[in-house]
């Protein structure tokens, strides 16, 4: 949303265009001739198959500088061209017109969204835009964040503002983390008792695992009506909504509500505490995966992507090792009982015409490599997993867990969490080498300790637009001194459109002595 109003913007007369955007493109070519004035008697020209690009960037041009395009001199022009890459764009300017060709409407959407980042924010009678030939295409083919909405809950409005932080930084994969031991936020078919009950917890620990419970009835959920309208909106924005329901552990919500499905039969109650909980699905138990397919189920009904995340990390096996039904099932030697029921979920999801991912854990539980596995616990798992054939996303807690503080000074900071810090340096530093099975790469926001946006923002930026660059860019591109640059320049953006961010990045910005508070 755009949160600033225009009106209070210093107006300049005649403003210049920056191409020095986040992420850098792979060729910058300064072009002849004259510079490109864009101004009111602009028009935006694009075919109907490109509507949705053509009256975001009038949008984008109104909001950031103050334009309202209304026609009848030079023009901006969209098209799709089949010769280049689908996410590949290339845009030329010179003194009559701008040309965004793109290899699809994606790729069209990322020249919209370099042309939004090189405006200068504020409001101006026109925009000069240096002759130029910007030719661009990603790096990786998978690049995303996650949102985690089971710890925390957020509504449809902030859903979509993460999304629009995804679409800003280029990203096209948004991962939806909406069950865990502290609530079912899914909606399941003939199952309302899940959201009803499972979307609620009794009560919140106060601090780190303390003793001390808020005691204070907390939760919520999704319709199916707000799934598919949050997809819709995704899907415009061409990002891919992947779903996240964790199986076979980190089940509590589900346990508390069909107490059956767990080994021991409960009770068990929606988790107050954060961490991992020994009570996990029944793998022996013939029920949980019909009640896994029920949820599947309605999984694939609701949403249309590729890929369905099953989880898998964090499922200790106590108490299936006690368990008379689990300690019966019979499996090839070699195949641990996770293996045994991510193969039969995997499966499943292959029948529906799904592909499975799951957390670094299942590497060697005897899982198949069309599994594609995402690596948290570091970059080697994630390159073993390569190796052994799987699709690999990365997404290690070094570099990318955005649940994690961004400074050593974190006495003023909103969530303290983390082993360490992850500053914007240490995620623009994350490198790996190059292997055709690793697809892309992701950063994670854990919501234990994050429980409003303004905090979820706070967590992603700035370090959302370092991501963006290692996701996008080349690597021999990276420039950190360079990268300063734009990402300043950025966040003027950020500031225009009310998002609130980190500034550690500009020691100059941030008091460190906060005790005395000067109103």
């Amino acid at each position: 949303m755009f949160k600033m109003l225009l009106s209070t913007i210093i107006s300049t007369a005649v403003a210049v265009a920056s191409y020095d955007v986040v992420p850098v493109p792979s060729s910058i070519e300064k072009g002849q001739g004259e510079a490109f004035i864009l101004s009111p008697s602009t028009e935006v020209v694009a075919g109907e198959d490109l509507f949705f690009e053509k009256s975001s960037l009038q949008k984008y041009i109104l909001e950031t500088v103050g334009i309202e395009c209304t026609g009848g001199g030079n023009a901006i022009a969209l098209s799709v061209d089949p010769s280049l890459g689908k996410e590949e764009y290339v845009i030329n300017i010179d003194k009559y017109k701008v040309s965004v060709r793109g290899g699809s409407s994606a790729g069209v959407f990322y020249g919209v969204q370099t042309l939004r980042k090189s405006l200068p924010v504020g409001k101006s009678e026109s925009v000069e835009l240096p002759a130029v030939v910007i030719k661009d295409s990603p790096r990786y083919p998978y690049r995303g964040m996650m949102l985690d909405c089971a710890r925390h809950f957020f509504d449809v409005g902030f859903v979509k503002e993460f999304i629009d932080i995804l679409a800003l930084h280029n990203m096209n994969r948004f991962h939806w983390h909406l069950t865990d031991d502290q609530g079912w936020r899914l909606p399941v078919a003939g199952m309302p008792e899940l959201t009803e009950k499972g979307g609620f917890r009794s009560g919140t620990v106060i601090g780190n695992n303390s003793d001390v419970d808020d005691g204070i009835r907390y939760g919520g959920y999704y319709t199916e009506e707000q799934i598919r309208d949050i997809v819709e909106y995704a899907a415009l924005r061409h990002i891919e909504v992947i779903p996240e329901v964790d199986m076979p552990g980190h089940m509590c919500a589900a346990l508390a509500c069909h107490p059956e499905l767990g080994c021991t039969g409960g009770p068990y109650q929606v988790g107050h505490k954060w961490g991992v909980y020994n009570d996990v699905l029944c793998v022996g138990n013939p029920e949980s995966f019909e009640f896994v397919k029920k949820v599947l189920d309605s999984v694939v009904e609701l949403f249309p992507s590729k890929y369905i995340h099953i989880g898998g990390d964090e499922t200790p096996t106590v108490r299936w090792e006690k368990c008379p039904k689990c300690s019966s099932v019979k499996r090839p030697e070699g195949e641990s009982l996770q293996g045994m029921f991510t193969k039969r979920v995997a499966a499943y999801l292959h029948s529906k015409g799904k592909t499975a991912i799951g957390w670094d854990e299942l590497i060697g539980s005897g899982i198949d490599t069309s599994t594609v596995i995402m690596s948290w616990r570091g970059t080697e798992p994630g390159q073993k997993a390569a190796a052994a054939g799987h699709r690999v996303v990365m997404t290690p807690l070094t570099h990318c867990y955005f649940d994690y503080y961004q400074t050593e000074k974190n006495n003023y900071e909103p969530s303290r969490t983390g082993m360490w810090p992850i500053s914007v340096e240490k995620v623009y530093s994350l490198t790996f080498p190059d292997d055709p099975h690793i697809k892309g790469i992701q950063a994670n926001l854990w919501t234990e300790y994050i429980g409003a946006p303004q905090a979820a923002e706070y967590m992603v930026l700035p370090r959302a637009a370092a991501l963006s660059e290692v996701q996008w860019s080349r690597e021999e591109s990276r420039d950190m001194d360079a990268f300063k640059e734009r990402l300043t320049r950025l966040t003027s953006l950020y500031d225009a459109l009310g998002y609130k961010y980190a500034k550690h990045f500009w020691p100059d910005k941030v008091t460190e002595d906060r005790w005395h508070i000067d109103q």
